[in-house]
């Protein structure tokens, strides 16, 4: 059995710089609704982790047409305009910690601010864990508060 540093994998500039610019990517397919490009940098089956209205924990997989049905719902609220594309631009501030598991595992923690283009703010905190495949990273698992009725 190999024996694993106590803190993990200790990140290099080059590991944090492609773990930030995978999210400054995913960021801008979120800003633009467009979720087929978001579904493009997952891994699935995801997994998902979060909590329903009575308060109890749910976990559930979902495969590539379900994460576009929930998340074009969610994200275009069914609004016919948007889910073409022509919807507003969500801006996105966001802080995020990631901790390394190994070079090609980490879960990052995200305190985010949405804001629409009318000016209506949400403030979320989640965590993802993303793997690396081939060089790129990949969200694997999603895990927020508030999710469970949709699982």
């Amino acid at each position: 059995m190999m024996q694993l540093p106590e803190t993990g994998h200790a990140p290099t500039e080059e590991d944090r710089a492609s773990l930030d610019a995978w999210f400054a990517e995913y960021d801008a397919h979120s800003a633009r609704r467009d979720v087929e490009r978001m579904a493009d940098l997952a891994v699935f089956p995801l997994n998902l982790v979060s909590d329903d209205a009575a308060g109890d924990g749910r976990a559930a997989q979902w495969d590539r047409a379900r994460f576009v049905e929930v998340m074009t719902r969610v994200m275009q609220g069914g609004d016919e305009e948007a889910k073409e594309g022509n919807g507003e631009d969500i801006t996105f501030e966001s802080t995020r910690t990631p901790v390394f598991l190994s070079p090609a595992m980490a879960v990052v923690f995200t305190d985010s601010t949405t804001t629409t283009a009318d000016g209506h703010s949400q403030r979320l905190r989640y965590a993802d864990v993303l793997v690396r495949r081939d060089g790129r990273w990949a969200f694997q698992t999603m895990l927020q508060g508030g999710w469970g009725d949709q699982l």
